[in-house]
């Protein structure tokens, strides 16, 4: 019932609620096609692997098209511009490291901190959605957690020469998480996603793969407490 309280609150066909989703939807489109093209790069990077990213990227080339559809049933035109911008700072960092090669840093971006702010992002918003959308994202849902563990798995093999790189590239890269959410945050709660919930369930499910490739509790803390600082500065 609670979610049906939810739902009952929020009218899809308001003014205001389309202008915000034609903000949220594009980060949703943009997101997945970045991530499409980010695992074709990685499957460049790593050819031992090529077979694995390339699944993963038609993957998100589904996710991309699940979500324009979104957008079509409540006749909202994505702002593609604001999501490019959005994302344009996490795009240039991993073509950066793509270039030079850093693998490392390339799947932190990558398959642990995009993937788990979508993850994340679609948790707390499936429960507030339109029933359409409410059935796309939960079938997106499940193959995130995929490419979550596609990365963990890499990382945690590769834990002790990786750990210095994924430190740094924590830093730099988290502080660009939590600007996002700050820049997002008016148009999420309009959509019923409180900017409190996304932080809290980004943090766990960010935490969770940094335990499980290896770093201790204590780290973890430290690590998200550096990008809250980054972020800050």
């Amino acid at each position: 019932m609670p979610q049906l309280e939810a739902t009952a609150a929020i009218d899809y066909q308001s003014e205001t609620y389309k202008d915000a989703y034609s903000r949220i939807n594009a980060i949703v489109i943009e997101g997945e096609d970045e991530a499409a093209n980010n695992y074709v790069r990685l499957a460049e990077l790593m050819p031992e692997q090529s077979e694995e990213l390339a699944s993963l990227a038609k993957m998100e080339a589904r996710h991309k098209k699940g979500f324009t559809a979104c957008g079509k049933n409540l006749n909202v035109t994505p702002d593609m511009d604001f999501a490019k911008k959005f994302f344009s700072d996490l795009h240039g960092n991993f073509q950066v490291a793509a270039a030079a090669g850093n693998i490392v840093t390339c799947l932190l971006i990558q398959a642990l901190i995009i993937e788990a702010f979508a993850i994340s992002a679609y948790n707390v918003y499936i429960p507030h959605a339109d029933d359409f959308a409410r059935k796309i994202t939960e079938n997106v849902v499940k193959d995130e957690y995929l490419h979550l563990n596609f990365g963990e798995q890499w990382l945690k093999a590769n834990f002790e020469s990786a750990k210095d790189e994924l430190e740094r590239a924590n830093r730099e890269n988290l502080a660009i998480v939590w600007r996002m959410l700050d820049e997002v945050a008016g148009d999420a709660l309009v959509l019923g996603m409180e900017k409190e919930a996304l932080m809290e369930d980004f943090t766990i499910a960010y935490q969770e793969a940094l335990q499980n490739i290896g770093f201790s509790t204590r780290e973890t803390l430290r690590m998200l407490t550096a990008g809250l600082a980054a972020a800050a500065a």
